[in-house]
C-alpha cells in the first residue's frame, strides 16, 4: 500500500490546512468541519496529515490504545497493577484515521457482543467498535451531513463526555473515546443537524481553484503521486519533517502561551457583535488562537491570531438573519473589519 500523499504538497486550501494543523496541536478545539465542492483534497488532507503526526505511545495488548503516561484516562484493563508492579509495556503505532461509512450500524460503531467468542469459550466478550480504534486519533466522516439521525445522537453523546457506554447483552463496557473528529461534506446535498455542527469547533469552506496556474499545479503534483508514489513521496520528505517539527515545538509550547484579557475581550466583542448562541463560540475561538499563536512561536496571543482563526472558528455559529441575506463567511468579514479596522 502507497504512502498518503504528502500533507505540504497540498496545493492551496490555505483554511483548511491551517484548521486541520491547529485541531493536531490542540484536540480540546472539537473537531474540523469541511464543506465544499468535490474533488477539491478534503479526504486526502486528513489522511495526509495523520500520516505526518508523530507515532503515538499505547499501552501493549490494550484493544482502545490508551496511553501510559495518562494514568486517570485508562481503561479498566489498564488499570489493573501490572506483574512485579511494573509500568505497563508500551510500543509505538501510527496516529489512527477511522472512516465512519454512512452504513454503519450501531454494533460496528460502539462495539458489541463477540460472538465467535462467546460460541468458541461459552464467554461473553466485547468486540471494540469504530469508536474504540479512533481513540487518540481521527474519526473522519465523509457526507456527513447524511449521517443517520440515531448515529448523530451517538456521537454527540460521546463526543461531550469523551467515553464510550455500552450496556447490552448482559454487557456492561466504559472505555475512552477522544479524537479529532472530522466532517465533509457537500452543502448541496442537504444541511447538518445543528446540534452535530455546533459541535465541530472550526468550519471550513473549500472551493474549486479558479486560478489557472493553481489547477495546473494540482493536476501535475497528482499526476506524479499516481504514477510513482514512493519517488515524489520521498521528494516531500524534507518538508513534512519541518511541518512536524513545527507541531511537536507547538504542543510543547501550548501550555505556556498566554491569553491576554484584551484579547478575551476582543474575542468576546466578537462574538457578540455577530449575535452567536451560548459561549461555545468564544472557548473555540480563544483556544484556536492559542494553538494558531503556538505553532506561529508567539508567546501570547494577539490580534492577528484572532482575526485569522475567527471565520472557521464562527461562521457556523450565526444565527440566521432575515433582514441579511449575506453568507455567513461574508458577515464574519464584515464583522472583523469593524471589530480591527480593514
Amino acid at each position: 500500500m502507497s504512502a498518503p500523499f504528502p500533507f505540504p504538497a497540498i496545493v492551496g486550501q490555505e483554511e483548511m490546512k491551517l484548521a486541520l494543523l491547529v485541531a493536531a496541536v490542540e484536540p480540546a478545539i472539537g473537531g474540523v468541519l469541511v464543506f465544499g465542492d468535490r474533488g477539491t483534497g478534503k479526504s486526502t488532507a486528513v489522511r495526509a496529515l495523520a500520516a505526518l503526526l508523530p507515532e503515538m505511545r499505547v499501552v501493549v495488548g490494550c484493544p482502545y490504545g490508551c496511553e501510559p503516561a495518562k494514568v486517570a484516562r485508562l481503561c479498566d484493563a489498564c488499570r489493573h497493577p501490572p506483574p512485579k508492579g511494573g509500568a505497563p509495556k508500551s510500543r509505538l503505532v501510527p496516529v489512527p484515521v477511522v472512516d465512519l461509512p454512512l452504513g454503519a450500524t450501531e454494533d460496528r460503531v460502539v462495539g458489541a457482543l463477540d460472538l465467535e467468542h462467546a460460541l468458541a469459550h461459552g464467554l461473553k466478550a466485547f468486540e471494540p467498535g469504530l469508536l474504540a480504534r479512533a481513540h487518540r486519533g481521527f474519526l473522519y466522516i465523509d457526507e456527513v451531513n447524511l449521517l443517520e439521525d440515531h448515529l448523530v445522537d451517538l456521537l454527540l453523546d460521546v463526543a461531550a463526555s469523551g467515553e464510550n457506554v455500552v450496556e447490552r447483552e448482559g454487557i456492561s463496557i466504559r472505555h475512552p473515546a477522544r479524537f479529532v473528529l472530522v466532517g465533509s461534506g457537500n452543502p448541496e446535498e442537504g444541511e447538518l443537524r445543528p446540534q452535530l455542527l455546533d459541535r465541530f469547533g472550526l468550519s471550513v469552506e473549500v472551493k474549486t481553484p479558479e486560478d489557472l496556474k493553481t489547477r495546473i499545479e494540482v493536476v501535475r503534483r497528482r499526476d506524479a503521486y499516481e504514477r510513482d508514489p514512493d519517488a515524489f513521496v520521498a521528494s516531500w520528505k524534507t518538508e513534512e519533517a519541518r511541518v512536524r517539527r513545527r507541531i511537536v515545538a507547538a504542543r510543547n509550547r501550548l501550555p505556556e502561551v498566554a491569553v491576554p484579557d484584551a484579547a478575551l475581550e476582543r474575542a468576546a466583542q466578537l462574538c457578540m457583535k455577530l449575535g452567536t448562541d451560548g459561549l461555545r463560540g468564544e472557548l473555540t475561538l480563544m483556544r484556536a488562537a492559542r494553538a494558531l499563536a503556538a505553532l506561529d512561536g508567539d508567546r501570547e496571543v494577539g490580534d492577528a491570531h484572532l482575526r485569522r482563526v475567527a471565520p472557521p472558528a464562527l461562521r457556523h455559529r450565526l444565527r440566521r438573519n432575515p433582514l441579511d441575506d449575506a453568507g455567513s463567511s461574508t458577515r464574519v468579514d464584515r464583522a472583523l473589519a469593524e471589530q480591527f479596522g480593514a
